[in-house]
């Protein structure tokens, strides 16, 4: 337990300063950036009637920091307005806060980038098991070359192929949208039959643009497995072909866990060019949006989710991998 909470400590230290380097690079791209926005918002309300410090404190509340004054001043105003949770406000949605905006966005990020992360996974591991154990026929050759041509396809192209297939040559889901605007939202049929319909094409997407990856994986683990003397160790003592199929996925797997675990982080950053292309209302195409519209509080609040993500990922990755693997609780090669 001593030894848990070490290394839990030493992570959530590491991950603090992380997001606290993310957060100071982000407040000085946003101050640096050619023209100033910051003082330009400033004087622009001058301009339209305001006092200085009305201007002043109308700036802060978009920005997260002051337009005036040092630049330490206006840095530890942007550090405490995230201390206590403000984000600023957006410049292209008015009167709507940041936190507000990516709160609203993140709920269908979650849905397609968690359901199509983990179908590929598990899809992936279970058949690179196969492609691993049967990689001198035909299964084997067929599954590994399957992997190869997802895993170098990229995701756009991906997304543009399922696009063509289901809503045009065999047009039997939506293009895009994240439901039909006729059904009143709510907890009923219509409404759900809709979401799921038009998340199924960004799901199917994320899912295929990542099984080659997992497939790719799962083999190159296995393979390195089969070699282990415990797999021998268990072949010679008969061990049924079920059973011994199980010793080696759950040791060949371990690895994975890591970077499905970071993927999960991922997902909070969304993905830009699935989301574009299906005009899904997640965080990649907030993201694009804010960029379009030089909405430096949205751009700036965005980037810190995702880094808190993956902050979070990170440090649940290692104590997921300490609790599935014995050898690194104990630190040993067992």
């Amino acid at each position: 337990m001593n030894t848990v909470i070490r290394r839990l400590t030493g992570h959530l230290a590491r991950g603090i300063a992380m997001i606290w380097v993310v957060t100071t690079i982000s407040f000085v791209i946003i101050r640096n950036i050619p023209g100033d926005p910051v003082r330009g918002q400033y004087e622009k309300l001058i301009e339209q009637g305001m006092g200085p410090d009305q201007a002043e404190r109308a700036t802060a509340a978009l920005y997260g920091f002051l337009p005036t004054g040092s630049l330490w001043d206006q840095y530890t105003g942007y550090l405490n307005g995230l201390i206590h949770g403000d984000l600023g406000q957006s410049l292209s949605t008015p009167g709507t806060g940041v936190a507000t905006l990516i709160g609203s966005a993140a709920k269908w990020t979650v849905l397609p980038v968690l359901g199509g992360t983990l179908l590929s996974f598990l899809l992936g591991v279970t058949l690179g098991v196969y492609a691993a154990i049967k990689r001198s026929g035909k299964l084997g050759d067929a599954l590994a070359i399957s992997g190869s041509l997802l895993h170098g396809v990229p995701q756009y192209v991906i997304g543009l192929l399922v696009t063509a297939i289901f809503t045009t040559l065999w047009p039997i889901l939506p293009a895009g949208g994240p439901v039909d605007i006729a059904y009143e939202p709510g907890f009923n049929a219509a409404y759900i039959v809709s979401l799921v319909q038009h998340a199924t094409l960004p799901v199917l997407t994320y899912a295929l643009a990542s099984y080659g990856g997992w497939i790719l994986a799962m083999k190159s683990s296995v393979a390195t497995v089969l070699g282990d003397d415990f797999i021998l160790a268990a072949e010679l003592r008969g061990l049924k072909r079920g059973v011994l199929f199980r010793y080696i996925a759950r040791n060949a797997i371990l690895p994975l866990f890591t970077i499905l675990a970071l993927s999960l982080g991922m997902l909070f950053g969304g993905a830009i060019f699935i989301e574009t292309i299906f005009n899904y209302p997640g965080l990649g195409l907030l993201l694009v949006n804010s960029i379009g519209a030089r909405d430096y509080a949205l751009m700036g609040g965005t980037f810190l989710v995702i880094t808190v993500a993956i902050v979070v990922a990170n440090i649940a990755a290692d104590l997921l991998y300490a609790v599935i693997d014995p050898r690194v609780r104990t630190g040993g090669a067992a």
